[in-house]
C-alpha cells in the first residue's frame, strides 16, 4: 500500500510539474487574447482622435493580423535555431514593445505599425505554445494540456475587456453624459491606457518564460541528452528512457523540416496540410473575431448602446466557460465530436442573429434593432460564441500541434497556422464595410460557414485522441 501510495504521489508530482510548465508556457495564448482584442475597446477613440473612416479603421485593426501571419510563418523556423525557451522569451519583449509604442502614437499609420510588431509576437506564440505542450505532455493529458493554449487565449480576451471597461469606467465624463474615451487620465487619453496595459503581462510572460525546462524535442535535436534525459523524467516519470527513445528514434529517421517536405500530392501540398489549412480557414471564416475585436461599436451601431463595452464582457465571460466545457471532455469524448457539436451550434447561432441584424433599422442615420430583435441579436450572437468556445475556439490549436506527422510538423503547423491568421486578416478588414452594407447578409455568409464545417470534419478530420505525437502518420 505504502509504495502505491508513493508511486500515486510521484505521479502526481510529475503531473502539477507538466500542469505548471504548460500554463507557462501558455501565457503566450493570454497575450494572443489580451493583445488581439485589447483594440475592441480603444476603436472608437482611435476614430475620433484621428479622424478617420470605416476603411482606416479596418486597416488599422487588422494590422496587427498581417504581422501575426509573419510572426506564425516564422515562429516555428526560429524556435528550431535558438530553442523554444528563447522564441518565447523574443516573443515576450515583442509583446512589450508594441504596447508601449501603440500607447504612445504620433498618428493612425504609427499606430498600425506599433499593431504590426505585437502581431508578430501573437504569430510566434500561437506557434510556439501548442508546440512546446505538445512536446512536453504525456499523451493522456496532451488534450487538456494542449487546451491551456485556448484557455489562456480567452482569458486574455475576457482580462482586456474587463481592464477595458474598467479604464473606460474610470474617464471623465463627456458631453453626452457618458464617460468618454478620448477623455485624458494622468496626462494621456483612456484608450492609449487599454492599448499600453498589454506591457504587464508581456513581462509576466517573459520571467515564466525564463523558469520552465527547455523542450526536450529542441534538446535531443542539438545533442544535450542528459539534458533531455533531466527534463523527460520530471514530466514523464518512470516512463522517461522510453520517451527518450522514441524521441531519438523519430529525429535520427529524418533530416530538419523544411517548407519543400509538405509539397506533393495533385494540388501542389500535401493532403494532410491542406486539410490543415481548411481547417485554420473554417475557425476565422465562422466571424469569431469580429466579436472580439468590433463587439463594442458592433453593439453601438445597432442602437446596444447604454454601455457597449460592459455588453461586449458577456462574450469573453461565455467564451471562457465554453472553454472549461471543452477541456473537460476533449479527452473523453474526442476532437471529432466536439467539432461537429460546435458546428451545429454556430450554424444556429449564427443564423438567428443573422435574422435578427436583417431586421435593423435606420434612424436618423444609424441602425437600430427593433422591439425584442436587440436582445434576440444578443443571445444568439452569444449561442454562437459558447458554440466555437467548447470546440473550435480550443480543438483547432490541439489538432495542429498534434494532426501532422512529426516530420513535417513544424512546416506544416507554420504553414496551418498562418492560414489562420491571413483568414483572419480577411475577416476583420472586410467586417466595417461588410456590415455597413449589409449586417445581415454579412452575419448569413458567416453562418454558411459554419454550416460548410460540418461536411468537412466528417470527411476528412481524423480523431487524435489518445495518440503518441511520434506515432502520427
Amino acid at each position: 500500500m505504502s509504495t502505491a501510495s508513493a508511486g500515486e504521489r510521484t505521479g502526481q508530482q510529475h503531473l502539477a510539474h507538466v500542469v505548471f510548465i504548460a500554463g507557462a508556457a501558455a501565457v503566450g495564448g493570454f497575450l494572443f487574447g489580451y493583445d488581439s482584442s485589447n483594440i475592441n475597446g480603444a476603436v472608437l477613440g482611435i476614430q475620433r482622435h484621428f479622424d478617420v473612416g470605416e476603411g482606416v479603421t479596418g486597416l488599422t485593426v487588422s494590422s496587427a493580423l498581417i504581422g501575426s501571419a509573419v510572426g506564425a510563418w516564422f515562429g516555428g523556423v526560429l524556435s528550431r535555431r535558438v530553442g523554444r525557451i528563447r522564441t518565447m522569451q523574443l516573443a515576450a519583449v515583442l509583446f512589450f514593445v508594441s504596447a508601449i509604442g501603440a500607447m504612445f502614437p504620433f498618428a493612425v499609420w504609427d499606430l498600425a505599425i506599433w499593431r504590426v510588431v505585437g502581431g508578430v509576437a501573437i504569430g510566434v506564440a500561437s506557434v510556439i505554445g501548442p508546440a512546446y505542450i505538445a512536446e512536453v505532455a504525456p499523451p493522456a493529458y496532451r488534450g487538456r494540456l494542449a487546451s491551456l493554449q485556448q484557455l489562456a487565449i480567452v482569458l486574455g480576451i475576457g482580462m482586456s475587456a474587463l481592464v477595458n471597461w474598467v479604464i473606460k469606467d474610470s474617464s471623465p465624463i463627456g458631453a453626452d453624459g457618458t464617460h468618454d474615451i478620448n477623455g485624458t487620465l494622468g496626462g494621456i487619453e483612456a484608450w492609449q491606457w487599454m492599448l499600453g496595459a498589454a506591457a504587464v503581462p508581456a513581462i509576466v510572460y517573459f520571467v515564466l518564460a525564463s523558469v520552465i525546462p527547455e523542450s526536450p524535442h529542441y534538446l535531443v535535436s542539438i545533442g544535450k541528452i542528459d539534458k533531455a534525459r533531466a527534463v523527460l523524467a520530471q514530466v514523464e516519470g518512470d516512463a522517461a528512457e522510453a520517451k527518450l527513445a522514441d524521441i531519438r528514434r523519430e529525429l535520427r529517421s529524418e533530416r530538419r523540416p523544411a517548407v519543400r517536405d509538405i509539397i506533393g500530392g495533385r494540388f501542389g501540398l500535401l493532403p494532410i496540410v491542406w486539410i490543415g489549412i481548411a481547417l485554420a480557414a473554417f475557425q476565422q471564416f465562422v466571424g469569431i473575431n469580429v466579436i472580439f475585436y468590433y463587439s463594442d461599436t458592433l453593439w453601438h451601431s445597432v442602437g446596444q448602446n447604454t454601455d457597449s463595452l460592459l455588453i461586449s464582457m458577456v462574450s469573453p465571460t461565455i467564451n471562457i466557460l465554453g472553454t472549461f466545457i471543452a477541456i473537460a471532455f476533449i479527452d473523453r469524448i474526442g476532437r471529432k465530436p466536439l467539432l461537429l457539436i460546435g458546428s451545429v451550434g454556430m450554424a444556429i447561432g449564427l443564423g438567428v442573429a443573422a435574422v435578427a441584424f436583417g431586421n435593423a433599422v435606420t434612424v436618423d442615420g444609424s441602425l437600430h434593432l427593433p422591439g425584442a430583435w436587440g436582445p434576440v441579436a444578443l443571445v444568439f450572437a452569444n449561442v454562437f460564441v459558447l458554440s466555437f468556445a467548447l470546440s473550435w475556439g480550443v480543438i483547432l490549436w490541439v489538432l495542429l500541434g498534434e494532426m501532422f506527422p512529426l516530420r513535417i510538423r513544424e512546416a506544416a503547423l507554420a504553414v496551418g497556422t498562418a492560414a489562420n491568421w491571413i483568414a483572419n486578416w480577411l475577416v476583420t478588414v472586410s467586417f466595417p464595410s461588410m456590415g455597413t452594407w449589409n449586417l445581415g447578409v454579412t452575419y448569413w455568409i458567416y453562418a454558411g460557414f459554419a454550416v460548410l464545417s460540418i461536411p468537412f470534419v466528417l470527411r476528412f478530420i481524423k480523431e487524435t485522441k489518445g495518440t503518441a505525437i511520434e506515432d502520427v502518420r
